[in-house]
């Protein structure tokens, strides 16, 4: 794990560019026994040649055996244990469409979904509506009053929107309201301990009126609430790394937990194919030390269960990777922030294959490939996701020796 106190003591403000690209979800599964996964189906020479040159190894995000959602996931790979700095949904996406969220206030990640006529969820994702549907339905919603609470909510991508509370006495000990089912009601808000209590009545006051305007608005005629959380105050990179970061990234929770750990947030437009993220980071490189590229559809192609079009977006990726490549990072690490495999249909605990190329001061193994199987027989082996930043900036030189 990255020690903190550590990292302050070792790292230095000068040394090598280091380039992380995500891609979420990534890790697979073959569909039937004996086939390949995603990453291994799809055709990837870049990666695959600098596999070749560069080390291979599995991270493992929270614990053996623990599915990891992906605010958890990427603050592992930012070098901070998920199990200390425990973060809910709603402050990463209420922060990553620009929501201010200070002492004392609850962020809570909110999803539009379809409802039947007695009530229960048909689907939790309400056919994924485009954001411009999800806009006008934010805009129904504005305008609820709670008592002596003030509510700010905004639209984020397609069917999901955040909302922050402000004013005294709020918690964020509250159950989300999503049963992650169909065919069942959605839950009531429920508090967690008796601190949660008035923000639980809270939010279910702020449900009824959701639903009673959202009636008639299908397939976005209700919401489920998620991740009620506080801005956890966690330490920046730019004191514990020593570096000055960006964030390119499309999807608002991604911003979010970027800019909660302190790197500078590019604007980017929510339909930027891969390539055009890659353009963006080529546009904004000699700006900085540490550039975090963040590629969404591996993950939603994988929980969609489409496995040809996960390896489909695997491969755009690689297709665009000269442009990262040409920039000759000192580093570049591949990886994802899970495993997203399609025939599981959700994020999985199965360890997640990761690619470090520094072809200055790496070791490179007998890998052939980049792919779970040949990850699996890798110089990196199998560790914690929070000691990638520690290998990344040693592989940077920007840690100095420890001790005499």
């Amino acid at each position: 794990m990255a020690n903190f106190d550590l990292m302050r003591r070792l790292a230095t403000d000068e040394g090598g560019k280091i380039i992380l690209l995500v891609m979420d979800g990534l890790g697979g599964l073959p569909m039937t026994p004996g086939g390949k996964t995603e990453l291994e189906a799809a055709h990837t020479p870049n990666m695959d040649r600098i596999a070749r040159e560069g080390s291979l190894g599995l991270t493992i995000p929270v614990a053996r055996g623990v599915a990891p959602g992906s605010g958890p996931a990427h603050l592992a790979l930012f070098g901070y244990d998920p199990l200390v700095y425990d973060i809910g949904r709603g402050v990463l996406e209420a922060i990553g469409i620009g929501l201010e969220v200070g002492d004392g206030d609850v962020a809570i990640r909110g999803n539009f979904c379809t409802i039947d006529a007695t009530g229960r969820i048909t689907d939790r994702r309400a056919g994924r509506i485009p954001t411009e549907e999800g806009e006008k339905r934010v805009a129904l919603l504005k305008d609820i009053q709670l008592d002596g609470i003030q509510v700010d909510i905004s639209a984020g991508e397609g069917y999901r929107f955040a909302m922050v509370l402000r004013g005294d006495g709020l918690s964020d000990q509250v159950e989300d309201t999503d049963p992650q089912a169909t065919g069942v009601e959605p839950l009531p808000a429920r508090a967690s301990s008796p601190e949660g209590q008035r923000t639980a009545d809270l939010a279910n006051q702020w449900l009824a009126q959701a639903k009673e305007r959202l009636k008639g608005h299908e397939p976005a005629n209700m919401v489920t609430l998620r991740g009620f959380a506080t801005d956890p105050r966690l330490p920046k990179y730019s004191d514990v790394y020593k570096l000055n970061a960006a964030c390119v990234a499309v999807y608002p929770m991604y911003k979010g937990v970027s800019r909660l750990v302190g790197m500078n947030i590019i604007e980017t437009d929510m339909h930027f194919s891969v390539q055009d993220e890659f353009n963006k980071v080529a546009e904004i490189w000699k700006d900085y030390d540490f550039v975090f590229c963040h590629v969404k559809y591996t993950d939603s192609r994988g929980e969609d269960g489409n496995f040809e079009a996960k390896a489909k977006v695997i491969e755009e990726v690689d297709q665009a990777l000269p442009t990262l490549l040409n920039l000759n990072p000192d580093v570049l690490i591949i990886t994802g922030d899970h495993s997203t495999p399609a025939k599981y249909k959700a994020h999985s605990w199965h360890p997640v294959p990761t690619l470090l190329y520094a072809p200055e001061t790496h070791m490179p193994d007998w890998a052939e490939a980049y792919g779970e199987r040949e990850c699996l027989r890798g110089a990196l082996g199998q560790f914690p996701a929070p000691d990638l930043m520690p290998l990344a900036l040693a592989h940077a030189r920007r840690l100095v020796k420890y001790g005499a």
